[in-house]
């Protein structure tokens, strides 16, 4: 059954990645298809949504339940062809006529809770987006207007399976308990949005600067945390981690006002930084085998050692083949500076920056000269 969204694609490595819709229109179609309900008397299949985006959603309605003063129903998430750990779920509206003029909108099981400052909603609030909020409200006066209906609405969102997805989601690191949030600036999901991962960072970053952290622990990813759990008696549980955005991340931390950021990172991701590449993802730069190469000759390398790095295919080979020939620390002197600098260079010296770098196989490499000093601030 179509939705609206059969033209609407990206094409990326050739092939077709089609749209889908966030959980934002599916609250406010749900929403908007309850109180059709509950003030024509008759259930209806499908519901017509206009997005921020300006696309016209025609959206199925599920598990309907009507009572004379209540309705509640349900809209399926579907992300298109994105990767998104809320595909595929029911979002509910339930709507109940109220003698109090207006509309009172909140979260009910499965839509998460608000518990730490720094983030869009106020503390003790659903986790339900100021977008979708306008969209959710919008979408009830739109059905309302119909049937020139004067009274109020309360409305209550809920996810059945939202608080084990919640798990899989940002939402634990960022203060949000209990559930998904409720979210979408355009209504729609464009696949692979590096945006949606971007900005879920400088929320995090939001929150943990509003909650009086000027000084940030961030990793590119889980083993960076793991490196740290068995290295140092830190508070992990407080880093955060910027995946492939190094740029953007030190960007967020100058506009916050962030003090300083230690770096904890896989030699891997950061020998790309020693280039002055800020986005470490591999289809955007990769020059790993070159950059190790380079810095081992500036170390002393012999050219046939520096073709044999370039030859290899992980750098944790190329740490071996560092170590086995006696020129791994100076190596990693001549790569750490660079990184160093590059960071510097990014934030402006708006802020200090410091870095750790180590390798799966084998262990700390190397870190720049205040690190220890900026690592007391994560002691437990």
């Amino acid at each position: 059954m179509e939705n609206g969204l059969e033209n609407y694609y990206i094409i990326k490595n050739n092939k077709k990645l089609h749209y889908g819709y966030t959980t934002g229109s599916c609250a406010a179609a749900a929403a908007k298809a309850a109180v059709y309900m509950l003030l024509g008397g008759r259930k209806i299949e499908r519901v017509d949504l206009r997005t921020p985006k300006g696309i016209l959603l025609h959206l199925s309605i599920q598990d309907i339940h009507m009572e004379p003063s209540r309705v509640s129903c349900a809209v399926q998430k579907d992300g298109g062809d994105d990767p998104d750990a809320t595909h595929g779920l029911l979002i509910y509206a339930e709507v109940t006529l109220t003698e109090t003029p207006g509309i009172h909108l909140d979260g009910g099981k499965g839509v998460g809770r608000v518990t730490k400052k720094g983030l869009e909603q106020p503390v003790g609030a659903a986790a339900i987006n100021k977008v979708p909020r306008a969209m959710i409200e919008g979408a009830v006066r739109e059905a309302a207007e119909e049937f020139e209906y004067q009274g109020g609405f309360s409305v209550v969102i809920s996810v059945p399976k939202g608080e084990e997805t919640a798990r899989k989601t940002f939402n634990p690191r960022l203060g949000i308990q209990g559930g998904i949030s409720i979210l979408g600036t355009s209504g729609i999901v464009v696949p692979m949005s590096e945006e949606a991962l971007i900005a879920s960072i400088g929320a995090e970053m939001s929150m943990k600067k509003e909650n009086g952290n000027d000084y940030l622990l961030i990793t590119p990813g889980n083993y960076g945390e793991a490196f740290l759990r068995e290295y140092h008696d830190l508070d992990v549980d407080n880093s955060m981690k910027c995946s492939n955005y190094v740029g953007e991340t030190l960007d967020f931390a100058v506009n916050l006002g962030i003090k300083g950021i230690l770096f904890v990172a896989h030699i891997g991701k950061f020998i790309k930084v020693s280039g002055g590449i800020m986005n470490t993802h591999s289809r955007s730069a990769d020059s790993r085998a070159e950059l190790m190469a380079a810095a081992a000759i500036r170390a002393g390398a012999s050219l046939s050692l520096a073709k044999e790095i370039l030859a290899t295919i992980t750098t944790e080979e190329a740490v071996g083949i560092l170590k086995r020939n006696h020129l791994l620390t100076e190596t990693m002197s001549e790569i750490i500076p660079r990184v160093h600098g590059y960071l510097q260079h990014r934030c402006g010296a708006a802020l200090e920056t410091e870095v750790i770098l180590y390798s799966n196989e084998h262990g700390w490499l190397g870190q720049t000269q205040g690190a220890n000093k900026m690592l007391r601030y994560f002691e437990r």
